[in-house]
């Protein structure tokens, strides 16, 4: 397999004297979706924020493209091209869609073409169609749609999304896988954290089990897919 692009080993973070991750290791390679999965309270969201320098941790080694995260502020990491969907999605609401775009937008990668407003409109078209819309305008779907949007203005080589389908309508869930996997077709890597069992399931290539702040699995979906001992003990499914 390839080199990673995200390389993650011996990670452990806490918030105050509560303990929170144990020495979890993960990597994402270049054209991949990986689905950290696990039950609520496990540690996936502290894992995306740990990786971005959004809170304290220590680590042997936090790498994306072969650079040291460790000790970088958060926007010298996203410079690099690791974009980041928080859950809470983070928007402008006082912005309109289009002037939410450009607030992200950021220069390509070179040898691929950019991601444009129009190249978004087509893999989001509910936002084409309210591209004057502010944000305190929209539903908590589209307001995910026009978060991931944003992210990818600023053309990165990786995503870390954070439970993009929690609270939507299930037409909008299938239109984000939709969008995931032209991500991947486009050679975008995805590294994503969710509950919903069956979301993650139809889009990833491979797994990661998150229990209690460690990885109880790590292997191809097919793999996770057949082991339907490891998935009630872990995941209650």
């Amino acid at each position: 397999m390839s080199t990673p692009l995200l390389d993650v080993r011996n990670l452990t973070a806490a918030y105050g004297r509560a303990q929170v991750l144990f020495g979890l290791s993960l990597q994402l390679h270049p054209g991949e979706v990986v689905a950290l999965v696990g039950r609520n309270g496990a540690g996936k969201t502290t894992t995306l924020k740990a990786v971005l320098g959004l809170v304290p941790a220590t680590a042997a080694r936090i790498a994306f493209k072969e650079h040291s995260l460790l000790g970088l502020p958060t926007y010298r990491i996203a410079r690099l091209g690791l974009g980041y969907v928080p859950e809470d999605r983070r928007i402008f609401t006082d912005l309109t869609v289009e002037e939410n775009l450009e607030v992200g937008r950021r220069s390509g990668r070179v040898g691929l073409s950019p991601w444009t407003p129009e190249r978004l409109f087509q893999l989001f078209p509910n936002l084409a169609e309210m591209r004057g819309r502010r944000g305190n305008q929209m539903s908590g779907g589209e307001q995910q749609m026009l978060s991931i949007a944003r992210t990818l203005m600023g053309n990165p080589a990786a995503i870390l999304l954070d439970e993009p389908s929690e609270g939507i309508a299930p037409v909008i869930v299938q239109m984000m896988g939709e969008a995931i996997r032209t991500m991947k077709a486009q050679g975008v890597a995805v590294l994503l954290s969710e509950q919903n069992w069956a979301f993650a399931a139809g889009i990833s290539d491979r797994a990661c089990v998150i229990e209690r702040g460690e990885i109880r699995f790590e292997g191809p979906m097919a793999q996770l897919l057949a082991n339907e001992t490891l998935r009630a003990e872990t995941l209650g499914v």
